[in-house]
């Protein structure tokens, strides 16, 4: 059974940095992209960014480029989502997910976790 494992959310002030880390189990990802996601109260979901696992290629939306780092650690099965200069609008549930394809549809979803920052 395939599950992704979401941690490191929680409170932070604007301007400062927190990391998520995606931690991906059930079966073998490396022909997968991995992608994080985000849904603010009363908005709707948007990408943020994704890294493909083989090769290692990222895409970052353009609200966190420049201030948001993708990485991956294949032998942990672990992506991280590095953020830096955080603003209150980036105040979302974040949410991992994988996909085998290359569209906009994931097969599989993390159960999210709550990043907030304050002013």
């Amino acid at each position: 059974q395939v599950q992704l494992v979401e941690s490191g959310g929680g409170l932070v002030q604007a301007g400062g940095s927190l990391r998520l880390s995606c931690t991906a189990s059930g079966r073998t990802f490396s022909n997968y992209r991995m992608g994080w996601f985000r849904q603010a109260p009363g908005k709707e979901r948007e990408v943020v960014a994704h890294i493909r696992w083989s090769g290692g290629s990222t895409y970052y939306a353009d609200s966190v480029k420049g201030r948001f780092t993708l990485s991956r650690d294949i032998p942990k099965n672990t992506v991280y989502l590095q953020m830096n200069s955080l603003k209150p609008e980036d105040t979302a549930v974040y949410y991992c997910a994988a996909t085998a394809g290359t569209g906009w549809n994931y097969d599989y979803w993390g159960q999210g976790t709550q990043v907030t920052v304050s002013l």
